[in-house]
């Protein structure tokens, strides 16, 4: 086959590529720095495209972008959380950590952080609305920033595999790429909103 008959084929994939990946990296990066963009949902979704083009190391790109996006938005609202500390009016960053970690959230993930230490960071990353308390727990207890990082690099790494997972298994289970992302997307959702309905069933009981 000629280079001119092979042009229409690799051209859309190469420019799939080009714009997939920074378009994750990003969308990981904003989701770490404003907790409302779902990032499981999207990296799934990116793992179930990755499965169905079946093009060398698309997979091990989407777990480098992943994981290297969500650990410099964790260490970048570390950062920005430190600073909000020490500031004398704090800051929005620090503000928008608490409000998203509940007095009970905060003191649960204090007295984990308190008994498993760096091994709590990388359990944070993989429950649903565990990072917040746990980020702001290790704020609290004033953690170097050094420190933290060595934490979460880990934490991240589970956290992008974990959802890799879900996305091919997603992929896996259909023929056609969109109903495969639909699938993984689906899961998501339901691994993100398990906790909370445990947690208000089991609430709900006792009381």
């Amino acid at each position: 086959m000629s280079p001119a008959a092979a042009l229409p084929v690799t051209a859309p994939e190469f420019t799939q590529q080009a714009v997939g990946y920074p378009s994750l990296f990003l969308l990981v990066l904003i989701g770490a720095l404003v907790p409302v963009v779902p990032t499981g949902a999207l990296v799934s979704s990116a793992a179930v495209v990755a499965f169905h083009r079946a093009a060398p190391f698309s997979m091990a790109l989407v777990f480098a972008t992943a994981s290297l996006a969500a650990f410099l938005g964790d260490v970048a609202l570390y950062w920005l959380g430190r600073r909000g500390m020490t500031s004398k009016n704090g800051s929005r960053w620090l503000e928008a950590i608490r409000e998203r970690a509940p007095e009970d959230r905060l003191a649960q993930a204090q007295e984990k952080l308190a008994d498993h230490r760096v091994a709590v960071l990388v359990l944070s990353r993989l429950v649903p609305a565990g990072r917040l308390p746990v980020m702001l727990a290790c704020l609290v207890a004033k953690w170097p920033v050094r420190r933290f990082v060595r934490g979460n690099l880990p934490a991240c790494l589970a956290w992008a595999a974990t959802y890799q997972l879900i996305g091919v298994l997603g992929g896996s289970l259909f023929g056609e790429p969109w109903q495969g992302v639909l699938a993984a997307v689906v899961l998501t959702v339901l691994v993100s909103v398990a906790p909370g309905l445990w947690r208000r069933m089991r609430g709900t009981a006792t009381g």
